[in-house]
């Protein structure tokens, strides 16, 4: 019995000199101070949100911070408080962050009073752009081209979101697509995608420096009147070849936690993130396959719960296609179809929805939205079909609404009068369908459309009538488009 109490000893000694030495020598515990001061040139500005990734700390009211933060951490950046912008480089890049240096212990920030109330503004948002090639560049300029157009119709502040896929594997582009851009000319604040991220690392802490190199961190917040704007970043890099999953992992939750102690409970929400909080109204069993875990983010339960209080707005792309899901009457998810539709080979995205880009207005606690295909009316909200152009429905007027939600109305007119409610069904985009069966224009033979649930149908009283789809959105907004009939 001595002798075993002595070898349990042993080893118990052995562990603990193993820790100790372990904590001794490890540097990702080793901290430093850094302070500055947040002002807007001349006057303090105090309660600014700053942080390094870890902790969040406020300015207080002199605009001085402190963090004590990790020797490896890369940024200092601050939540850009209401009523104020930062600097903006090369014409879309907000500085709201500085990168951490080895020999310097003091990073201040200067912001401007903004020359707009921004209890009302809009943002736009792109997604999936996903150039790999300077050929898509080019394509990519005619979005630049529409978007620019629109904003210009845009009265009051106005920014840009871009929720991640910027570049397809292709880092080199970065360059040319901050150029290409550049002619929108407002800030855009973006989210990084599984296409942007730095593949063949040994773990996920590697794979976003290239990004974070061109943008800056990729898990950050900022303020616009009574709204909140958080990115995240849900692309976990599993460390091996180019695989990952729809991931958010504890720092993230740990700062996500200090930075939503900061906003009250009336103010809006939005959140950013390139890959699907998930993709139906009620959570499913998980299944665990790579397109289950790569297409969706596992543990959406508990970003869920914490926003549980709060109207929010998830904002994703990565899908190249469009959905709109109410999760509870707190939580909706947009989906935004790709900017590049598909992959820059066709302008429509797999579901039909044509190649664009989303528009958010804000107006206090309150907020509407469209999707805007690019160089279509902004009324151009859905695709009719007549009777024998869909197959799924050959017998049947078919409209394609890319945008619908549960609270859109979708009707088929006959010779001016309502004849029917029509019927949402899963189906195919028959426009869709027929494009991507034309192998000589695509290039990647892995391209086929995806079923989607905005598809309607109704079956006509008179197939000889004049026929006319009405659709009013959630903000009854009415858009009517004739049906030819083949």
């Amino acid at each position: 019995m001595k002798a075993l109490i002595s070898n349990v000893a042993s080893v118990m000694l052995a562990t603990l000199f193993s820790i100790t030495n372990l904590s001794a020598t490890a540097q990702v515990y080793e901290t430093r101070v850094i302070t500055g001061k947040v002002s807007d040139g001349k006057n303090a500005i105090a309660n600014v949100a700053v942080t390094d990734g870890n902790q969040v700390v406020t300015t207080d009211e002199n605009g001085i911070y402190s963090i004590n933060t990790p020797i490896d951490s890369r940024f200092v950046y601050i939540t850009t408080p209401a009523g104020y912008t930062v600097p903006v480089k090369d014409k879309t890049i907000p500085q709201f962050y500085q990168q951490l240096q080895a020999d310097k212990t003091t990073y201040d920030f200067i912001l401007t009073k903004n020359k707009n109330n921004d209890k009302k503004h809009t943002f736009v948002v792109h997604s999936d752009v996903q150039v790999t090639s300077t050929s898509d560049i080019e394509q990519y300029k005619t979005i630049v081209d529409d978007c620019r157009k629109t904003i210009g119709n845009i009265k009051g502040d106005v920014f840009g979101i871009d929720c991640g896929d910027i570049v397809g594997d292709s880092p080199f582009l970065y360059p040319d697509y901050i150029k290409t851009v550049s002619d929108i000319n407002i800030p855009m604040f973006r989210a990084i995608g599984n296409h942007d991220m730095d593949y063949y690392g040994r773990s996920h802490e590697t794979s976003y420096k290239t990004f974070e190199k061109y943008f800056g961190p990729t898990v950050y917040s900022f303020n616009k009147g009574n709204a909140h704007y958080i990115i995240l970043n849900n692309n976990f890099f599993v460390g091996r070849d180019y695989f990952y999953m729809g991931y958010i992992d504890e720092k993230t939750f740990h700062w996500l936690e200090q930075d939503l102690a900061l906003v009250p409970e009336d103010n809006l929400i939005f959140i950013f993130m390139h890959i699907p909080s998930r993709l139906t109204n009620e959570e499913k069993q998980f299944a665990y396959d790579y397109f289950t875990i790569a297409d969706q983010t596992v543990n959406a339960r508990a970003l869920h719960n914490m926003f549980k209080n709060h109207e929010t707005h998830i904002i994703t792309g990565h899908m190249h296609y469009n959905l709109n899901m109410e999760f509870n009457d707190k939580i909706m998810e947009h989906n935004t179809a790709s900017a590049c539709g598909t992959w820059w080979q066709i302008p429509e995205c797999l579901d039909g929805t044509p190649r664009g880009y989303a528009v958010y207005e804000v107006n206090g606690n309150k907020v509407e939205w469209y999707y805007k295909g690019a160089e279509y009316d902004r009324n151009f909200q859905m695709r009719v079909y007549g009777i024998g152009e869909c197959e799924e429905a050959p017998s049947d007027i078919v409209a394609n609404v890319w945008n619908y939600d549960s609270k859109w109305k979708v009707e088929l007119i006959e010779d001016g009068k309502k004849t029917a409610d029509m019927t949402q069904f899963s189906g195919y985009d028959p426009y869709t369908k027929v494009l991507c069966s034309d192998k000589s224009k695509i290039k990647y033979d892995w391209i086929y459309p995806t079923k989607n649930d905005h598809m309607f149908r109704a079956t006509p009283k008179n197939p000889n009538a004049k026929f006319q789809v009405k659709v009013t959105d959630r903000f009854g907004n009415i858009y009517i488009q004739d049906v030819k009939n083949k």
